[in-house]
């Protein structure tokens, strides 16, 4: 694996490459994970994929600062990126699967397809999404004064201790207003209003022991989507490698467009 950086979007952008033999994929994690914290994921992935896993905008170190973080801006850049990467498939996972869907909409053709894992159901007049604000804003705080692995199994209990200490030690870059302006925008943008416009070959993939998307968010993600495949993974919680790496990646790993 490598490190590096493109410019992208008018900003500097980190991405981590894990080469493999298989079509390009960048993964897009979710509100709180820089890239390296899917390592252990991006170094399977490789088997059947050549893997880009993306620092996020105010993440890992990707650029931070005064920037815009709003949906729309992070959907900019996977479409720059996609452009720069030649079409790859894109794997979104939470608040990166609602990236996925927003820059799908804007620009079809910078992508040839999408894995969207657990993507949250919330929007205007929907359900809220069930993670609070209080697990970020005080998991944050905590790693900004230092923390150990330990510390952070109050938050993630379930979690490897390889994978407290990635976090413990990671999550300090995740910038305070960025995740403060993605977490509102569960609640204020409109991904289901993207979906009939996606016509990309794409797959859901579901973790069934969480409450994100419900058999009835389904049901209405594929009326809204025809050509879209469904697999879940039984028993994972929302952080589905994390509880479930092989029931994962059998989810993903055969994904071809």
């Amino acid at each position: 694996m490598r490190g590096y950086h493109l410019h992208a979007n008018g900003i500097r952008q980190h991405l981590i490459h894990y080469p493999g033999n298989g079509p390009t994929l960048l993964l897009i994690p979710g509100i709180t994970s820089p890239a390296i914290t899917w390592g252990f994921v991006g170094e399977r992935l490789a088997d059947n994929f050549d893997v880009h896993v993306l620092d996020v905008r105010g993440r890992g170190l990707s650029e931070a600062g005064d920037l815009d973080y709003t949906l729309d801006a992070m959907a900019d850049d996977a479409v720059a990126l996609g452009e720069q990467l030649g079409q790859p498939i894109v794997l979104g996972h939470s608040m990166g699967a609602r990236t996925a869907i927003r820059a799908a909409r804007k620009n079809a053709d910078a992508f040839s397809g999408l894995i969207l894992v657990d993507p949250p159901m919330s929007g205007p007049g929907r359900r809220p999404y069930p993670a609070k604000w209080a697990w970020y804003s005080d998991s944050i705080r905590m790693a900004q004064k230092g923390c150990s692995a330990e510390d952070m199994r109050t938050f993630c209990p379930s979690w490897s201790e390889e994978q407290l200490a990635l976090r413990a030690q990671w999550l300090h870059t995740c910038q305070w207003g960025a995740i403060r302006q993605a977490w509102d925008g569960f609640a204020t943008d409109d991904i289901h209003a993207d979906l009939p416009h996606i016509k990309l070959p794409a797959r859901l993939v579901i973790a069934g022991g969480a409450t994100v998307v419900l058999p009835e968010d389904q049901a209405e993600v594929q009326s809204l989507m025809p050509q879209l495949e469904v697999r879940k993974v039984e028993g994972a919680g929302h952080m589905i490698p994390w509880d479930d790496l092989e029931g994962f990646l059998a989810a993903v790993s055969d994904f071809r467009v």
